[in-house]
């Protein structure tokens, strides 16, 4: 089992990765992955965008003692919101974006004891969850896509 130190290290790595992008030509930033995927700034939204709405949310609310938010959504309209939302924004700003919610996150998880990380809280849907376990299944996720990302940028 990974400490929560390890576990905010290896959460970390996506800010890392994001401004790593900042070099990347506007073709192979807007270009498909692959036929039928998200583009590489599709990804960095879509990313960024679950980054901001745990934030907001959850962390926030668990850190000012507050009623926590977040529920169940509709993934596929909340991934179509973050493809339209990508169109809108330039590759620094969306970059920035990302960023920036995944150091505030980071930022938030370091003032947390391993208690914190262990305390069971309940979403707006009455589900519960862990700091622990919301950090490592966003640790999948970010391996998923930084995975992707990396296999198409290669080509």
């Amino acid at each position: 089992m990974n400490t929560n130190e390890q576990l905010i290290q290896q959460f970390s790595y996506f800010a890392t990765y994001a401004d790593s992008l900042r070099l990347t030509d506007d073709e192979k930033w807007t270009v498909p992955i692959a036929k039928g995927k998200w583009s590489v700034r599709d990804i960095v939204a879509h990313m960024m965008l679950w980054d901001r709405y745990f934030l907001e949310g959850a962390i926030q609310k668990i850190t000012d003692q507050k009623r926590i938010t977040t529920r169940e959504l509709d993934f596929d309209e909340f991934n179509k919101r973050a493809v339209d939302y990508a169109k809108t924004k330039s590759k620094e700003e969306i970059i920035g974006e990302a960023i920036q919610y995944r150091g505030e996150i980071l930022s938030l998880l370091k003032s947390f004891t391993d208690e914190d990380f262990m305390k069971a809280h309940k979403d707006a849907d009455g589900n519960l969850f862990t700091i622990h376990q919301y950090v490592n299944d966003f640790i999948w996720h970010d391996q998923h896509h930084i995975g992707q990302m990396k296999n198409f940028m290669s080509n």
